[in-house]
């Protein structure tokens, strides 16, 4: 027990030091069911593909009130936690001190949660909103207004939220209560020893693993999508199976790289190149274009998403009298957007933890929630609102059909209305590039760390088995898709978000519990040394 542990029994584990082993049910269990679940996926498309669309829609119909009350759950959890007594314990001993300086703390928070996704929907989403709102008059200036309003809310708080759960639950039990660095952790006070160490945390590190992969699959085929696009509309690279495997490979390539290199060298490193170059795009975009519109339009977005906030966590649209319509919307926006969150929690929650140990819980929750999200909002404000000001005041009809019909290629039409198009669109690649390899790579040695036991804390597992789960990703990516079957994998990422949101649930009952009995046992220690002062 670490100087703080509580009287809540959460036994503590002693390894030696450097001794590092597979967990065989955990690495041998997720592997099985993601190289048998890409098998079905591309020997059987048609018929797989079919049967998932069936399963997603019924998701939305029969769980869409869930996932609404569940993201709200988190997010209030969260917040409370913070503000309350318990914002003051610290993910570690009382008296330890953060592990990265806040500088780097922040970037990395920064480029965790924030991958090439941002990059692919900054304009073409709220284009796709205006042209099929869930209710108003399609492309009229409201649907615009509501149209960043919802783009706002499917990227903002609540999302941030989620990552912030996890990796308050994992950082907490691993640091203060000197746990493994694992999923599994936040169940002892739940389920006792015995359970969390057999089958029932074997279940949820398997799980965990299995999901992360898919997000991680997801990540490299939006990434390769993104990056292949721009350099057929920069440099007329063909768009062929074989163009894109190249684009594949490099990316994994450099990705496992960085992987092997470590949180402390090459995580770090490609945060704070992340943050030069999207801070750079940002910028170029606001300046050349209508800046005073763009502020404006940000100021008012800003307002209008706080503003609905409440009410658009509980919008279901019950009384638009257009239930069908809005049901689909639903289900392919809001829905997808809270499970695709949720399927990215263990991976994001995990590289959260492992990069915050000496934080406190306020320091956690706050800079999670607010260090991304800024720039989250001011980036998506800005290239929505002109992307939004080129299609209904200028006539770029291109820009309109790419947002629909081909995302990947709407930031690179919008980019070519701007002063030295070719360099920008050049720099956005690059961007896109390295949005993708942070994610990739801090997956990947969270992948390894989960599916090993052994070592200390702090310690990440051995190169071998991160390049293993990076050539896994690498290789269920490219069957995917050039069997043509990667929305598939995208809808399956969907689909596992359901389970895993019970699991974050029950995250919020150990939290809850653990932190009441560390609040007292400090109080209690605080009296003791208050009476001994007296007494001497």
């Amino acid at each position: 027990m670490s100087s703080s542990a509580s009287a809540i029994a959460v036994p503590t584990t002693s390894v030696p030091p450097g001794k590092v082993r597979l967990n065989p049910l955990v690495f041998y269990g997720s592997t099985s069911l993601i190289v048998l679940l890409s098998l079905i996926l591309i020997i059987f498309p048609e018929a797989a593909g079919a049967w998932l669309a069936k399963a997603q829609l019924w998701l939305s119909r029969s769980f869409g009130w869930y996932y609404m009350l569940a993201i709200g759950a988190y997010l209030v959890f969260v917040l409370y936690v913070a503000l309350s007594r318990f914002g003051t314990l610290r993910l570690g001993a009382d008296h330890e001190r953060p592990e990265f300086s806040y500088g780097a703390w922040a970037g990395m928070l920064f480029s965790s949660g924030i991958g090439i996704s941002l990059l692919y929907f900054a304009a073409s989403e709220p284009l796709d909103h205006l042209f099929n709102p869930p209710q108003g008059v399609a492309g009229s200036p409201e649907s615009a207004g509501q149209a960043l309003q919802l783009t706002f809310l499917h990227w903002g708080v609540h999302g941030w939220a989620i990552y912030a759960l996890v990796g308050l639950a994992v950082g907490y039990f691993a640091y203060r209560h000197k746990q493994p660095l694992a999923l599994r952790s936040a169940f002892y006070p739940l389920f006792g020893e015995r359970l969390t160490r057999g089958w029932v945390g074997n279940a949820v590190d398997c799980f965990g693993i299995f999901v992360t992969l898919l997000g991680l699959v997801t990540n490299l085929g939006i990434g390769s999508l993104q990056v292949s696009s721009g350099l057929e509309y920069l440099f007329g690279l063909p768009h062929s199976p074989s163009a894109l495997l190249m684009v594949i490979l490099l990316m994994s390539l450099v990705a496992t790289l960085a992987a092997v290199s470590g949180v402390e060298k090459g995580i770090r490193r490609l945060s704070n190149l992340n943050i030069i170059l999207f801070s750079g795009l940002l910028i170029f975009v606001l300046l050349a274009g209508n800046t005073l519109h763009l502020l404006n339009s940000l100021v008012q977005n800003l307002g209008n998403y706080f503003d609905g906030l409440v009410l658009k966590t509980f919008d279901l649209y019950v009384y638009t009298g257009h239930a069908g319509k809005t049901e689909e919307w639903l289900g392919l926006w809001t829905l997808f957007y809270w499970a695709w969150w949720i399927s990215w929690a263990p991976f994001v929650g995990m590289f959260i933890a492992r990069i915050s140990r000496g934080r406190t819980v306020r320091e956690l929750v706050f800079g999670v929630l607010l260090i991304p999200l800024a720039f989250t909002l001011a980036w998506l404000s800005i290239f929505g609102n002109s992307a939004l000001d080129l299609v209904l005041n200028h006539g770029a009809d291109d820009l309109a059909k790419a947002a629909l019909e081909q995302p990947a290629m709407s930031i690179y039409l919008l980019l070519e209305h701007y002063p030295w198009s070719k360099l920008v669109i050049g720099v956005s690649i690059c961007v896109g590039f390295v949005l993708f390899l942070t994610p990739a790579d801090s997956g990947s040695i969270m992948l390894a760390n989960l599916s090993r036991e052994g070592t200390e804390l702090d310690q990440d597992a051995p190169h071998w088995l991160r390049i293993f789960w990076s050539v896994l990703i690498t290789l269920v990516t490219i069957g995917l898709l050039f069997a043509g079957n990667f929305t598939a994998m995208q809808t399956v990422v969907v689909l596992a978000g359901l389970p895993f949101s019970v699991v974050l649930l029950l995250y919020m009952f150990a939290l809850l519990k653990t932190m009441r009995a560390d609040v007292a046992l400090v109080s209690q220690r605080a009296a003791a040394n208050s009476r001994s002062a007296g007494g001497a």
